[in-house]
C-alpha cells in the first residue's frame, strides 16, 4: 500500500498496528471555487468543485496501484475506483488529544 499524503497513517488491525510511511509523492486535487452570490454574516459564500486528482501512481494499464489518500482527494475520484482508499477518521477512529493517531476501517472510492 502506498501512501500518498504527507503524514504517516496508521492501521489498527486485529493483528496490531500497521503504519503506512509518506511515500514521497502526493495525491492532489485542485478546487474551484465558484461565487454563489449570497452573503453570510458579511462575507461571501462560495460553492467548491473538485477538479482532475494528480499523482495517482498507475500499472501500465492505467489502474492505480493500492494507496492511501486523503478523503478530499478519494471524494473526488468516480465511485468505484480501484485500489484507492482513504482513513475512516469517523467515529471508529482512534484519537489522543483529539488528534487521529489510528483508523481502523479504511474509506473505498
Amino acid at each position: 500500500m502506498i501512501n500518498l499524503t504527507p503524514h504517516d497513517i496508521t492501521l489498527r488491525t486485529p493483528a496490531g498496528d500497521v503504519t503506512y510511511p509518506p511515500s514521497g509523492q502526493l495525491a492532489r486535487v485542485s478546487t474551484i471555487a465558484t461565487p454563489t452570490g449570497v452573503m453570510v454574516a458579511g462575507v461571501s459564500v462560495i460553492r467548491n468543485t473538485y477538479g482532475p486528482v494528480t499523482g495517482l501512481v498507475r500499472d501500465g494499464s492505467g489502474v492505480p496501484l493500492p494507496c492511501i489518500v486523503s478523503g478530499m482527494v478519494l471524494a473526488a475520484l468516480p465511485p468505484g475506483t480501484a485500489n484507492v482508499f482513504a482513513p475512516a477518521t469517523g467515529t471508529t477512529a482512534i484519537r489522543k488529544d483529539g488528534q487521529v493517531i489510528a483508523v481502523t476501517e479504511l474509506v473505498a472510492a
